[in-house]
């Protein structure tokens, strides 16, 4: 009897921010799908202990480089070695990210720039670095993150930085989808609204805090967790998704879709 196949076998996945959360938990499901995992976090430690997760399940997954992602030169040093050992790479989940809050008149130049360079700059380096490695693969698939707030503006009124960073990822989403098609390449957004996660739920703690009202107005009746993005993220990462592209999904639990006034 022929053993089951995994909807990824074969394939090379680059995922960034493997440490924790959504990332964590898409190396753990792309490995068990049958790809080969190829991760990075600045959290070495957190990093190693998702590939130790991931390996004693049975998948494969090469390293978890603590590498800053708005180095130019160390993400093309990370990327080409990939590139180099593998000949292509079929799947760039361009998960990580960092963002400040604070309101309009409160954030400061500095902290506007952090927020663009850690949610902006660190998608657009690995999809530089990767382009010839996925047009190589003639089917290359790239997951990018973007945000309901990205869509929508925040009722947290907190935001701008974060819902201007994301709006650019959906953005660069399809620039990158219409780039990429001569070369096979697809490129798809997932935009999560409320998710758990340890700094959802230490927010949470604050009962006066205005992600409360979010939480209560899901029409699913439930905060997201990182399995149901990554559910999604298969399905781009696979070959079942081979006419989706340039799309971006909101995994909110139709939170969008009925704002709260």
């Amino acid at each position: 009897m022929t053993a089951a196949r995994g909807r990824l076998d074969g394939k090379v996945a680059v995922i960034t921010g493997t440490a924790s959360g959504q990332g964590r938990e898409a190396a753990r499901r792309f490995a068990a799908e049958g790809a080969t995992v190829y991760g990075c976090d600045i959290d070495r430690a957190r990093g190693a202990e998702t590939v130790d997760l991931v390996t004693a399940a049975g998948g494969t997954m090469i390293g978890a480089h603590p590498i800053d992602l708005t180095d130019d030169d160390a993400v093309a040093r990370w990327i080409t070695g990939i590139g180099e050992m593998t000949g292509h790479i079929d799947i760039l989940y361009a998960n990580a990210g960092f963002t400040t809050f604070a309101s309009i008149d409160q954030i400061t130049i500095e902290d506007w720039h952090l927020t663009m360079s850690h949610e902006v700059d660190l998608v657009f380096l690995p999809v530089k670095h990767a382009w010839k490695y996925l047009s190589a693969s003639r089917s290359g698939s790239i997951i990018l993150v973007g945000s309901t707030a990205g869509v929508t503006g925040s009722v947290t009124n907190s935001r701008l930085a974060h819902t201007a960073s994301k709006g650019a990822v959906i953005a660069m989403t399809k620039q990158i989808a219409a780039e990429g098609a001569p070369a096979g390449i697809r490129a798809n957004c997932i935009s999560p609204g409320m998710i758990r996660t340890a700094q959802s739920e230490a927010t949470l703690l604050d009962e006066r805090h205005p992600m409360h009202r979010i939480a209560s107005a899901i029409p699913l009746g439930r905060i997201g967790t990182p399995a149901d993005v990554v559910n999604y993220a298969v399905f781009l990462a696979s070959d079942e998704s081979g006419y989706v592209t340039g799309t971006n999904l909101m995994v909110d639990g139709g939170w969008s879709a009925v704002l709260p006034h």
